[in-house]
């Protein structure tokens, strides 16, 4: 089971699973960041050609935009560094040399979930750090702490060693 994100795309409705809504995120941030500052047009041009090709590709509106249809929409569009000068839209490894990679890589940490916690936390942070149902989280952990031999310890050491999850995140979260 994936998690969806509904998008508004040049002002069309999508729903994304999550994998393809990372990658159009950080494909449509590298492009912002090769254009000037005053060329919102362009941008724009853009999210209207993408939202024209993953529209020819969904057969229905109800169908969720995948990865790969994100990944062939953005082959048709080409690389981002097609698009304007960018001169600062780079990253430079530790040598200085210019990888051409994208800034806005998601990181993922491990936090003790704030909004999704029944005891601590602990099977809701890992549920959204591992991408699965955090009730068969939860239900994977009673049933080893019941039968499995894994110690309620192993519990009781995760919650003390995994951070609470920030509360700036936590409300960032919720917005999206």
């Amino acid at each position: 089971m994936k998690e969806t994100v509904n998008v508004n795309l040049a002002s069309q409705a999508f729903t994304f699973d999550k994998d393809a809504y990372r990658s159009m995120k950080v494909y449509l941030a590298a492009i912002r960041r090769r254009l000037p500052k005053e060329d919102e047009e362009t941008l724009n041009d853009v999210e209207a050609r993408l939202a024209e090709i993953l529209r020819a590709k969904l057969s229905s509106p109800m169908m969720v935009v995948t990865f790969a249809m994100v990944q062939e929409a953005k082959s048709q569009m080409g690389d981002p560094s097609e698009f304007g000068d960018g001169a600062a839209s780079n990253v430079e490894n530790r040598n200085g040399v210019d990888t051409g990679e994208s800034e806005e890589v998601p990181s993922r940490r491990l936090y003790r979930s704030r909004s999704d916690r029944s005891i601590a936390g602990v099977c809701g942070g890992l549920a959204e750090y591992l991408e699965v149902d955090v009730t068969a989280l939860r239900l994977v952990t009673l049933l080893l702490i019941l039968f499995g031999g894994v110690s309620i310890w192993v519990y009781v050491i995760l919650w003390i060693l995994i951070p609470s999850e920030p509360v700036g995140r936590m409300y960032a979260k919720n917005k999206n």
